[in-house]
């Protein structure tokens, strides 16, 4: 999807990935696209800042709170500033404008590529996460989950055996890093009753104290 209020720009991008057989669709509005985003989903989008009546900003955070699709930013804004937000609040990349539509098409491809790669199932004892289609199945049931729940679930499942600090969790989860630890601490104890035989004796979410957490998965082949 290009999400993009320059129309000409817009049109020319997605009549050049469909040459080259990326199924695309152009919207030029925040309203028009989490209405698109409704009835249809999409692998990745490339969204411009100066939206007609909002920032790409304020549609990231909203996008970043029910999917987890790359988004790239693309802006003729050069800030470092700019950058950094787009980074820290959900987006995967920033490419900068004017730009041309070969190396724009190759850096889609590349990052659908690895977007395909990644192993979709995710197993640990006896608990399996779906990433594509966002279950998750403990002993054979099927986990009742927030969006939050899962989001934060899938960051650890996909990042074994690998501490993650509290920012890194915010900034990948919630979109930031302003949350309290109290925030982040009632997620993990409610995944914890969840997921772990024992809650106040883990083997799976560990906490690494005063830094973050770690899924941990010993012997896993």
């Amino acid at each position: 999807m290009i999400i993009d209020d320059e129309i000409g720009l817009g049109k020319a991008t997605k009549k050049y990935f469909e040459a080259f057989g990326l199924k695309t669709e152009f919207l030029e509005s925040a309203e028009k696209t989490l209405s698109f985003l409704k009835e249809n989903s999409a692998d990745l989008l490339l969204l411009d800042i100066n939206l007609k009546n909002e920032s790409g900003f304020d549609l990231c955070k909203k996008l970043r709170e029910d999917y987890n699709m790359p988004i790239l930013f693309i802006s003729a804004r050069l800030s470092s500033d700019d950058i950094l937000l787009a980074l820290n609040i959900g987006g995967d990349d920033y490419i900068t404008k004017p730009y041309e539509l070969s190396i724009l098409l190759a850096k889609v491809k590349t990052r659908l590529a690895r977007e395909r790669q990644q192993n979709k199932i995710v197993k640990a004892a006896d608990l399996v996460v779906d990433l594509e289609n966002r279950k998750a199945i403990k002993a054979g049931v099927e986990l009742d989950l927030t969006n939050k729940e899962f989001k934060l679930l899938a960051l650890l499942v996909q990042n074994p055996n690998r501490t993650l600090t509290k920012e890194e969790i915010f900034s990948k989860v919630w979109g930031d890093s302003f949350f309290s630890d109290g925030t982040l601490n009632v997620h993990i104890r409610k995944l914890r009753e969840k997921i772990e035989k024992d809650p106040d004796d883990p083997k799976l979410i560990k906490t690494v104290w005063k830094v973050g957490y770690v899924f941990e998965v010993l012997n896993e082949k």
